[in-house]
């Protein structure tokens, strides 16, 4: 297949069974590898589906200019639409942010500005849109078109799996994941059970206080208001230590190199797991990204300290 650009690759990302990994559930355990899309993460699909949506309704075109603020993958995602579609891109990002991603942003032509903190980047973000004539501002956890994205997700997870599988398990970033693939499934396979992850250091989808955790990509410190409990399930807390042990796991045994978030995911796949009887009909979970969008974090310190690096 040629491509007519890279929109075209996004999505129909693969499943892998994690034969090695799950050798003791009782039943199969696939990961679907959003890593695939162009710009490596899940959120190619919710950048593409935001822009479009926009243009469908007037709100974009070559004199528009899209602010977001942003410490996530949407960054490259909106930079590699915008890229294509010929718009001007304005990123705000936190100075905690790796120097190497806004250099990487800039080169892929966005117009990056550097706060102090995430609180300074959405203010920042609100002033920069107003000396602008035209401006769309994208809100990747407000915008319901992020969730239609994920729709077509779960439609790649059903047909993928040959209309079997009991269970979604999804890690927590936006809530656009879990309300898209959740809205889906109870529409046309109410059966299959929608379980939602997050950190239990910061239990916020079920009430609790938000707390500080180390697992990146996931687990924002409020409900996201894209989030939709009434189409989840269950929802697993993973601890960070869980997550880091999983993941050293999908790297010893799987060779996938995924990021934290999927280590997450992982984790309360297998918990859920433990609470399902014996079944040949498999649970998926998605694995968000790489794990090279965090190698400037403590992450490999942690990978190192997990479980005595997991012997075979």
């Amino acid at each position: 297949m040629i491509a007519r650009n890279a929109l075209n690759l996004i999505g129909n990302t693969p499943l892998v069974a994690l034969d090695s990994l799950a050798r003791h559930l009782r039943m199969p355990l696939y990961l679907k590898i959003e890593a695939t899309n162009p710009t490596h993460s899940d959120t190619d699909r919710v950048a593409l589906a935001i822009i479009e949506a926009a243009e469908r309704q007037g709100l974009v075109d070559l004199d528009t200019v899209i602010v977001e603020p942003t410490a996530g993958n949407i960054a490259f995602s909106l930079a590699m639409v915008c890229a294509i579609r010929g718009y001007r891109l304005v990123l705000v990002v936190p100075d905690w942010v790796p120097e190497w991603r806004i250099r990487l942003l800039r080169a892929m032509g966005a117009d990056v500005h550097v706060t102090h903190g995430m609180t300074n980047a959405f203010a920042r973000a609100d002033e920069l849109a107003a000396a602008y004539p035209k401006v769309f501002r994208p809100r990747q956890f407000a915008n319901m078109a992020a969730a239609e994205a994920h729709k077509q997700t779960a439609q790649e997870i059903w047909r993928d799996t040959g209309g079997s599988v009991q269970a979604v398990v999804v890690p927590i970033t936006t809530g656009a994941i879990c309300t898209g693939i959740g809205t889906w499934f109870k529409q046309h396979q109410p059966h299959v059970q929608i379980i939602a992850v997050q950190p239990a250091e910061s239990p916020v989808l079920t009430g609790g206080a938000p707390g500080n955790h180390h697992i990146y990509g996931m687990g924002a410190p409020f409900v996201p208001t894209l989030y939709d409990d009434d189409l989840i399930d269950h929802v697993v807390d993973v601890s960070t230590s869980e997550a880091y042990e999983a993941l050293a796991r999908l790297l010893r045994l799987e060779g996938l190199m995924v990021g934290p978030s999927s280590g997450a995911a992982v984790a309360g796949a297998l918990k859920f797991a433990q609470t399902m009887a014996a079944d040949t009909t498999p649970i998926v979970a998605l694995a968000l990204d790489t794990i090279e969008r965090y190698v400037q974090t403590d992450i490999m310190q942690r990978l190192l300290g997990s479980a005595p690096m997991l012997p075979r």
